[in-house]
C-alpha cells in the first residue's frame, strides 16, 4: 500500500502524539511540520521543521494532505483559523484513527479529525472536522460532538449527549446523558457535568 504524504501543523507535545498514532497507522508519510518561524530547522521525532502556517498555501500545490497538530485548552480559535486556511488553500484534511481506537461502523467521523490510541466512538456517534478525542476517551452512541473540539484524555461523552462547536472537555470528565454542551464550552478536568 502506498503511503500518502501528510504535512502536520504545530510541533509541540501533541504534534508527538499525533506523531505516534499516524506512524502507528501506517497510511501516511509525515513530509514535514509547520511552526513558529524560529523553530524552523528543529526536528520532531526525525521529522524537520519546514516552515510556518504561511507556506500552507504554497504546499498545498504539492502536497494534498494537511493534519492540524496544535493541542487546543480553550476555544479553539487557532486550530479553526488553521483549518479554514487549509481549505481555502486546496488543501485536505485527512481523518486520523489509531489502529489501537474501536470505532463503530455505524459511527461518522469529519475530516481532519484525529481518535488517538485507546478511544471508543460507539454506534450512531457523530464526530465534526478537526476534532481531537484524545487518548482513552469514549464516545457514547448517538452522542455528536461538533467541529474543532477537543474532548481530553479519559473523558466519557454519555448517549445522546450533543457538545457544541469549539468546545474543550478536560480531561476525565463525565457528562450525563442527553445532555447539550454549549458551543465555546470549557470543561474542568474531572468535571461531572449534568
Amino acid at each position: 500500500m502506498k503511503k500518502e504524504p501528510l504535512i502536520l501543523i504545530g510541533g509541540g507535545g501533541h504534534c508527538r502524539s499525533c506523531v505516534d498514532v499516524i506512524e502507528t497507522s501506517g497510511h501516511f508519510t509525515i513530509i514535514g511540520i509547520l511552526d513558529r518561524i524560529e523553530k524552523v530547522g528543529e526536528e520532531v521525532f526525525g521529522y524537520k521543521i519546514i516552515g510556518t502556517d504561511n507556506d500552507i498555501p504554497i504546499l498545498a500545490k504539492k502536497y494534498n494532505n494537511f493534519l492540524i497538530t496544535i493541542g487546543q485548552i480553550g476555544n479553539g480559535e487557532i486550530r479553526t483559523s488553521l483549518y479554514n486556511k487549509v481549505i481555502e488553500s486546496g488543501g485536505s484534511l485527512p481523518t486520523i484513527i489509531s489502529p489501537h481506537a474501536y470505532v463503530s461502523e455505524h459511527s461518522s467521523i469529519g475530516k481532519g479529525t484525529i481518535l488517538m490510541h485507546g478511544v471508543i466512538v460507539n454506534a450512531n456517534a457523530v464526530i465534526g472536522n478537526n476534532v481531537i478525542i484524545n487518548t482513552n476517551a469514549l464516545v457514547e452512541h448517538d452522542a455528536i460532538v461538533c467541529d474543532h473540539c477537543h474532548i481530553a484524555t479519559g473523558t466519557i461523552i454519555n448517549g445522546e449527549v450533543v457538545v457544541g462547536n469549539n468546545s474543550f472537555v478536560g480531561s476525565g470528565a463525565i457528562t450525563k446523558q442527553c445532555i447539550r454542551i454549549p458551543a465555546f464550552s470549557f470543561i474542568k478536568a474531572n468535571s461531572i457535568i449534568k
